[in-house]
């Protein structure tokens, strides 16, 4: 009979952690910022059957990098623990932070648990306040801790070089345009530094936006509005600037 080999605790959570980490790091990454109304996620996924962003409830939103089985699994059982303690108490008592602190518990047991493979998944909480101070944004990583994060957040692929781009360039009060230009550039960016070019057709939007009167404030931003956004520049604003001006403009030739 063969002795086995024997593995400090400390090497062989090390070499779980760092078997996670290279998986997320295969994934394509995912950026969340906020803006002035609210909070975009923004995907590079050219696929249209497999979603990384994905609504929780009303005003809560989840994103995530890394093996789809696993994190889908995560978004199913995080919209199941919000329904029903929504259901069961009230709805305002499902919170970005009670979510976050459910996956935490479980991606926690999970990498602790040697019988089997930690999930090789990054994922993102983030829910929309009455104004931008009272936004929530949670990074969970693989070990199950939680890092709250303010302005921006990048996850998966070079999560580092896109995090550091973001936080020399974003700021708070950026318009929904600004923002998703911001956070376009960042993804185009590769490890050598060099740019490439990414379509509406390779890219997944959402957002969270304050200003909806439902309660439901998340919304997928697709198909033309995209285009425009991505263009323009400007999007949704084309017509409420052009209004301004021409009433600006009435306004000075009567005076």
């Amino acid at each position: 009979m063969t002795t086995p080999f024997y593995v400090s605790p400390q090497q062989a959570m090390a070499d779980r952690a760092e078997y996670a980490r290279k998986g997320i790091a295969r994934g394509r990454s995912v950026v969340v910022l906020q803006y002035a109304d609210g909070i975009v996620f923004v995907a590079e996924n050219p696929s249209r059957a497999l979603h990384k962003v994905s609504e929780i409830y009303d005003r809560i939103a989840f994103a995530a990098v890394g093996k789809y089985n696993e994190f889908e699994n995560l978004r199913i059982g995080g919209v199941r623990y919000a329904d029903l303690r929504g259901y069961t108490y009230d709805r305002e008592d499902v919170t970005a932070r009670g979510l976050a602190n459910v996956y935490a518990q479980t991606l926690g047991t999970i990498f602790s648990s040697a019988a089997e493979k930690p999930y090789e998944v990054e994922l993102i909480v983030a829910e929309v306040g009455e104004g931008p101070e009272d936004d929530q944004i949670y990074r969970l990583p693989h070990d199950g801790s939680i890092v709250d994060e303010h302005g921006s957040v990048a996850v998966g692929g070079n999560a580092d070089q896109i995090s550091s781009y973001l936080d020399q360039r974003h700021r708070d009060g950026m318009t929904l345009a600004e923002a998703l230009k911001l956070a376009v550039d960042s993804l185009s960016r590769d490890n050598n530094g060099g740019e490439r070019s990414l379509t509406a057709e390779q890219l997944e939007v959402a957002v969270l936006d304050r200003n909806r009167p439902q309660k439901r404030k998340f919304k997928r931003v697709l198909g033309g509005q995209l285009s425009r956004l991505l263009e323009s520049g400007e999007g949704e604003t084309d017509a409420e600037t052009s209004a301004e001006s021409s009433e600006e403009s009435s306004s000075e030739s009567e005076d």
